[in-house]
Parts: C-alpha cells; sequence; structure tokens
C-alpha cells in the first residue's frame, strides 16, 4: 500500500512535470500499440503490448487498477517482465508462466505523456485436474445389478466437459452438476452413468473424458467392469439312454467370478459322500429315472444347485397295488394298479384263464358285477423289449349260494352211499339243508343218513352219507338247499344203483400194470447180471415155484367162464412173475377198482358179487397149464 500510494504520488508529480514540459515545448505523444484481450492457458508465457513512439518517460502497468510497479521495476512481481526496446518507446508486459490469479484487466500507461491504453481482458484458462471415475481401476458388480458409475473433473476453468465411451462410442444418458470454487472462476463438475444389467459386460472398458478450452483434447480414464457371480452349472449324463445296472457319467462344468470352491453331490436330497470335484460315476438301476442327481457348485457369492435325472430304460414297477375287493350283486367294483417303466409301458386287465383284455387303462371297472364275475383278475404291464410284470388281485361277490354238484350220483345196493352237494357263496352260507320224502336233516344222524359239512378254498362240501343202501333209495329225490343273508339255491339230486366193474376188467389191468412192471425190473436185473458175470461164474438162479389159483366158491355164469378163460389165456403169455410183483400188484387192484366205479359195464344179471382168490403159479420158464 505504501508503495501504491507513493507511486500515485509519483505519478502525480511526473504528470505535473509532464504537462509542464508539454506545455511548453507542445508535443504529443500517442500508443503504436496497445494491449489487446487475450487468452492463455495456464502455465503458458503470454505477452500485453504497450509502444509509444518516441517516449522516453516512465510506463505505468495497471491490473484490476493497481499499480504493478513504476518504469521498468517490477520487482515485487518476479513472474511480471517489462520488455521491448526502450529507447523505441517499447514497454511490453510480459507474463512468464501464467497463472489463475494473472486473469484480470490491464492497462498500460505513459505517465508523463498522461495517456493510458484501453483496458485490455487476459483470460487466463485452467484444464480440469485428472478425471477420477469413483471405485476404479476396477469395479466390481455382481450379475444382475445395474452399474452405477461416477466421474468427477475438479479445479478447471471454465467447468470441464465429460463424456463416457464404450468401445470408442459415447454413452448417452448420463447427468451432470456443477459446483463454483471459493475463488469464483474455476468449477468442478461430477457426471453420474447408469447402465442396466443388460448392456454390462464382463470385463469391459468404460472411459471418463473431460475436456474444456483449456484442453481441447481432454483427459481421460477408465475403469473396467468386473462382473462378479455365484457359478454358472451345467450338468451332463453319458451315456443315454442306458439301461439299467449299467455304468453313466455325470459331468457337473461350471463358470464362476470369483473361483470355485466347493463341489457336492446329492441324490433325492442325501448327501453321496463318496463323490467330489466335477465327475461322479455310478451304477444306475431304475430309481435314477424319477430321482434326480444334484451338482452344487459354490463360490464367495454364493452357490449353484442343478438336477438331472438319468434316461434308464427298466422293466414295469409298480407304484400303486391293487386291492381285491368285495362288493355286492349288483355293485361296481373298481380295480386300480400304477406301473411306471422306461420306454413306455402298456397296461393289460384280464381275467385270469380268459384272454379277453378289459381294459388298457389303470382303472378297471366293472358295471353291476354278478356272481359269475367273480374270480382272480391280473393287471399286467409291458415295457417293449425290456420287461413285464403282473399283479393278481381277487374280486369276491356278495350274493346267494350257488349249487353245482351232479345231479345224478351213483351208489351200490347194500353198501354205504354218498351224495356231495358243492355249495359256492359270499358270505359263507348261514344253513345247509338235506330233505327228502318228509325228512330234513341239516348236520348229524338220523338213522341211516348222516349229515357232514367241510370247508375248502373253493366252497362248502356237504355230504349226505346213507348207509346200508335200500333199492326204495334209488327212487327218492333228495333236494340240497343252502341259504345265506342274500337268499338260497336248490338241487335236486338223483341216487342211482352203481353196476359193478367186471373182474376181468379188473384183471387186464392189473396184469398189463404187473407187465410194464416187470420189463423195467428185467432191465434192471440184466445190467446187474452183465456186471456180475464179469467175476462171477457158473451162478446158477433158481427160479421160485409160485402157484396162481383163480377159484370161485359158487359155480360162475356161462359169460364168466368166458372172461375167465380170455384172463386166463392173457396171463399165461405174460411170462414169469416175481413174487413180490404180485403183492404190489394186488395193492394196485384195490386202486384201479375205484377208477372203474363209474364204468357202465354190467355183469350177468342177477349175479352175486363173488368173491375172488388168485393164486399165480410159475412152473420153469414155461407157465403152467391154467386150473381153476
Amino acid at each position: 500500500l505504501g508503495l501504491q500510494k507513493r507511486g500515485c504520488c509519483l505519478v502525480l508529480g511526473y504528470m505535473a512535470k509532464d504537462k509542464f514540459r508539454r506545455m511548453n515545448e507542445g508535443q504529443v505523444y500517442s500508443f503504436s500499440q496497445q494491449p489487446q484481450d487475450q487468452v492463455v492457458v495456464s502455465g503458458q508465457p503470454v505477452t500485453l503490448l504497450c509502444a509509444i513512439p518516441e517516449y522516453d518517460g516512465f510506463v505505468l502497468w495497471i491490473k484490476d487498477g493497481l499499480a504493478l510497479g513504476v518504469g521498468r521495476d517490477l520487482s515485487s512481481y518476479p513472474q511480471y517482465l517489462v520488455v521491448g526496446n526502450h529507447l523505441s518507446g517499447e514497454h511490453h508486459l510480459k507474463i512468464l508462466r501464467a497463472e489463475l490469479q494473472d486473469d484480470a484487466v490491464y492497462e498500460c500507461q505513459a505517465i508523463q505523456a498522461a495517456i493510458r491504453s484501453r483496458p485490455a481482458r487476459l483470460t487466463v484458462l485452467v484444464p480440469p485436474d485428472d478425471p477420477v471415475i469413483l471405485g476404479g481401476p476396477v469395479i466390481s458388480l455382481r450379475a444382475g445389478d445395474p452399474l452405477n458409475l461416477t466421474c468427477h473433473a475438479d479445479n478447471a476453468k471454465p467447468a470441464a466437459s465429460i463424456i463416457w465411451l464404450r468401445k470408442g462410442e459415447v454413452i448417452n444418458g448420463a447427468t451432470y452438476s456443477k459446483t463454483l470454487l471459493r475463488d469464483g472462476k474455476r468449477e468442478s463438475i461430477v457426471s453420474t452413468l447408469f447402465i442396466s444389467p443388460g448392456d454390462v459386460e464382463n470385463g469391459q472398458s468404460i472411459v471418463c473424458r473431460a475436456t474444456n478450452k483449456a484442453i481441447p483434447g481432454g483427459k481421460e480414464t477408465s475403469v473396467t467392469i468386473d462382473i462378479q457371480h455365484p457359478p454358472l452349472v451345467n450338468l451332463s449324463v453319458e451315456p443315454q439312454p442306458v439301461l439299467e445296472d449299467n455304468v453313466v457319467t455325470f459331468h457337473c462344468s461350471a463358470k464362476a467370478n470369483p473361483a470355485v470352491t466347493q463341489y457336492r453331490w446329492a441324490k433325492r436330497g442325501q448327501i453321496i459322500k463318496e463323490a467330489s470335484g466335477e465327475v461322479y460315476r455310478t451304477t444306475v438301476d431304475y430309481t435314477y429315472f424319477s430321482e434326480p442327481v444334484s451338482c452344487e457348485v459354490t463360490n464367495a457369492l454364493g452357490s449353484t444347485n442343478l438336477s438331472r435325472t438319468v434316461d434308464v430304460y427298466f422293466g414295469p414297477r409298480m407304484t400303486t397295488e391293487p386291492q381285491s375287493l368285495l362288493v355286492d350283486l349288483g355293485s361296481d367294483a373298481v380295480f386300480s394298479c400304477a406301473w411306471i417303466g422306461n420306454p413306455s409301458l402298456t397296461i393289460v386287465w384280464m381275467k385270469r384263464g380268459s384272454g379277453v383284455v378289459l381294459s388298457n387303462e389303470k382303472t378297471l371297472t366293472l358295471k353291476s358285477v354278478r356272481q359269475e364275475d367273480a374270480g382272480k383278475y391280473v393287471c399286467r404291464a409291458v415295457v417293449p423289449r425290456v420287461g413285464a410284470g403282473e399283479r393278481e388281485v381277487t374280486l369276491t361277490v356278495n350274493g346267494p349260494p350257488i349249487i353245482s354238484s351232479t345231479q345224478t350220483q351213483h351208489a351200490l345196493h347194500g353198501e354205504k352211499g354218498q351224495i356231495k352237494c358243492f355249495i359256492r357263496s359270499t358270505p359263507p352260507p348261514d344253513r345247509i339243508a338235506w330233505s327228502w320224502k318228509e325228512n330234513v336233516l341239516e348236520s348229524g344222524t338220523s338213522g341211516r343218513y348222516t349229515v357232514e359239512t367241510v370247508s375248502t378254498e373253493e366252497g362248502v362240501i356237504s355230504t349226505l352219507t346213507i348207509s346200508n343202501i335200500v333199492r326204495a333209495d334209488f327212487q327218492t329225490i333228495y333236494n340240497c338247499t343252502a341259504w345265506n343273508s342274500f337268499g338260497s339255491d336248490t338241487e335236486i339230486i338223483r341216487l342211482k344203483e352203481q353196476e359193478s366193474v367186471p373182474m376181468a376188467v379188473i384183471i387186464g389191468v392189473a396184469v398189463g400194470a404187473g407187465v410194464a412192471f416187470l420189463v423195467l425190473m428185467a432191465t434192471i436185473v440184466a445190467f446187474c447180471c452183465a456186471r456180475s458175470q464179469r467175476n462171477l461164474k457158473g451162478v446158477v438162479s433158481a427160479k421160485n415155484d409160485i402157484r396162481v389159483e383163480i377159484v370161485h366158491k359158487e359155480p360162475a355164469s356161462g359169460r364168466e367162464a368166458e372172461e375167465h378163460s380170455t384172463i386166463k389165456q392173457l396171463m399165461m403169455e405174460r411170462g414169469e412173475f416175481q413174487q413180490d410183483s404180485v403183492l404190489k400188484q394186488l395193492e394196485v387192484l384195490k386202486e384201479e377198482e375205484k377208477e372203474f366205479q363209474n364204468l357202465k359195464v354190467r355183469m350177468t344179471t342177477g349175479s352175486k358179487r363173488q368173491p375172488w382168490n388168485l393164486f399165480f403159479s410159475f412152473d420153469g420158464p414155461s407157465p403152467s397149464p391154467y386150473k381153476e
């Protein structure tokens, strides 16, 4: 201030003196060069021109109304110099390195000449500081999240302009805000850029460029986008399709940022402890068709779980077991069964033994069932070229009893006879009764009659036993009646006299069986003898003497004698018998007698059944004459 005041006094003194000189001398001075408005970038030199020809007095530079110094002495401002040829009147002001504080209005004044130049505006441009993107140089972003970038460029004059670039192309949509700094000249700018998730790529570089008049080429900075994500998993299975009980390989490939830290395998929610890493090999069964194998891959951001089933070919496996049914007569019966199989299976419902396909669906519906619908039903499933399976169920129909018995049954006169009544009934019969003439018997014994009832898997058998059958029994009509809660059924049965089987037939059958037995025995003996003859010589086997006779206690009729002669001749042609074989044949005769009870071969009318005594006699290699 002292200098400025002193300068002001000097200026006044000089002006008074110069006025005095001009007045005395009458010389007038003018500017040949005056300072002009200029723009300079901060840090660059600049020169403000001022030339007054033939003037050799003092020149004063004024900055924003304040004197910088008198004449060429600007020692208080080392960045300022007065340059030019003083003798030629050149008093140029040179700023060695322009700074923001040099941004002002300048005048050049000739003190003794009492003139001053036009005011000149020196504008100092300041480039922005290097732009900065918050969070750079690498910005990590979780996949699926939008990207928000903020870039600021500070301390610029004028305020910088910011643009965003990706792959050399401008990204539009950014927002901006400016702030004037305390010096009132510089400004800062902030730009925010929003990028939707679909426009963000991993590894992409995004540039923030700041420019103003001080630096037209601009300054820029960039960030690299690092998109982080949980593992991206791909699960494959080879080979497919595959037959059950073969080996398959699961391959779990994953891309992750950051890197994968763990693989975990599971099936139906159960951890597979023996499996680790990217590959899992196993032998598959039918469960792999419906129970997926999962691969869970983990990194620092989370886990990804992917599951796959296997296209396993397997035969039918039942998922819904059919149930046997008990229904009332006239009701509907509905059976259900469910199978799984691969490839697709075919379901067939049939009644056991019928061969007729009733349904190809999971459900079989029988409308208004009858008693004859009762029985076994089969649900069968077939997987072509792989396998088949079936399940059997029973349909039981509640209804009145059904009696199925032979309407004519046989018995021997004078012997014990039986009449059987077979009853199918669901529910079981509450009552079974036999009636004939004026008699009714449900159980127990009454005189010559006895009723017994036996239950079997097929039904109930009621037997009426008659002891010492008389002729009148063959003329009687017998009723077998059964009741249950649904009704009743009756069967009329007649008893017919059974005719005796001719003895010739019995003996013929017995002899035929004996011959077959002897052939077998002879083969065995021949084999044994062939081996024995190698070590034994001169061995003679003796034959047993067995005498066979058939003796009637009473004279036989002519037809019986003829039959007996035939039997005798047959026996004489059969050869030798061993004694023990005869005993066995006697047992066979008893069994064969039962099988011929229904043969309708009449014996001589009126002849009485005679006991037969059987004696077989063979003396030597030839049969002896037959004797009665």
